[in-house]
């Protein structure tokens, strides 16, 4: 067990390294604010897409079907839960502070954490079970997570559909029950720019941990409330309601590893949009990441030794 444990938290390490390098970049000026939005555009724009596209592009076989049928289906219900579990959390807070902190214990750091660690704890046959996964996120993430931080009047059914990493899930879907394979000049070209999503996504986050006030961060209760709730409470729950039905162990290992992810960067980024506390959603963020160190090995290797991967 103390092997699995040393394995996993050199991987998370080797992440942190990664974010180490934006942090150090943005404190000495080389990351502006202006650059960090150019990086995250380009990450939500074209890398994490070309990830999605690229992870489909795999042969159909009946039991892939089977296996990617049962990721939507389980995860589709485990954020439904998830849902209302978050609804009697921080309620004595004012509305636009509540919103972010129960936004960040809901919706996890899935696209530029998750898959990453997926990839390198599970390796390619987790990745299917974290694309199909990432995509129930997106869903929930642009339908059920705009209404719930700008309210019913903000919520777009065009938004929610035609976003890049939607656009691309349809697409790689696509091509994946037509049994289509890109030439290999576009499938190479999407292949690397895919690849650049473990590390151009950690030193953004580095970059924007920069810029956070940690003193106030590291003294604010709600805070750690929060990150109790995202990184312990939320991965022991999905552990346990799952384990009675004896889920495919990679199947139980991804959905366990990526609901133990630190908070998503639209925490803060959907709060500045619908007027929230943009301030308390990057305070989240910065602590569940800094926390995530050492909750994320114990979490991992929770999920492999219950779920027998």
């Amino acid at each position: 067990m103390l092997q699995q444990i040393g394995l996993v938290a050199s991987q998370v390490g080797t992440l942190f390294l990664m974010m180490g390098v934006g942090f150090l970049l943005a404190k000495l000026g080389r990351i502006t604010r202006e650059g960090l939005s150019q990086m995250t555009g380009l990450l939500l724009s074209v890398v994490i897409p070309c990830l999605l596209v690229d992870s489909l592009q795999t042969e159909r076989t009946p039991a892939l079907l089977a296996a990617m049928g049962s990721a939507a289906l389980v995860s589709a219900l485990l954020y439904a839960a998830y849902c209302v579990l978050v609804i009697p959390l921080f309620p004595r807070q004012n509305p636009d502070t509540r919103a972010p902190l129960r936004f960040g214990v809901l919706y996890g750091n899935v696209g530029f954490m998750g898959l990453p660690l997926i990839a390198a704890v599970l390796g390619e046959d987790g990745m299917v079970y974290a694309t199909v996964i990432f995509v129930m996120f997106n869903l929930y993430n642009w339908s059920h997570g705009v209404v719930f931080m700008g309210g019913r009047e903000n919520f777009s059914l065009r938004r929610t559909l035609l976003n890049p990493g939607i656009i691309a899930t349809v697409l790689g879907l696509v091509f994946f029950f037509a049994g289509f394979t890109l030439p290999s000049m576009v499938g190479d070209a999407v292949s690397f720019l895919g690849s650049m999503n473990t590390p151009l996504a950690m030193v953004v986050i580095g970059a924007q941990m920069a810029w956070a006030d940690l003193k106030a961060t590291f003294r604010d209760g709600r805070l750690y409330a929060a990150a109790a709730c995202k990184l312990i409470a939320l991965p022991v729950f999905t552990a346990l309601v799952l384990l009675p039905f004896r889920l495919d162990p990679l199947l139980y290992s991804s959905l366990v590893i990526l609901a133990a992810t630190p908070t998503g960067g639209t925490a803060s980024m959907f709060a500045q949009q619908f007027g929230r506390d943009a301030v308390c959603g990057a305070q989240v963020i910065t602590i569940t990441t800094l926390l995530s160190i050492f909750t994320l090995p114990c979490c991992a290797v929770m999920a492999r030794l219950l779920g027998g991967a």
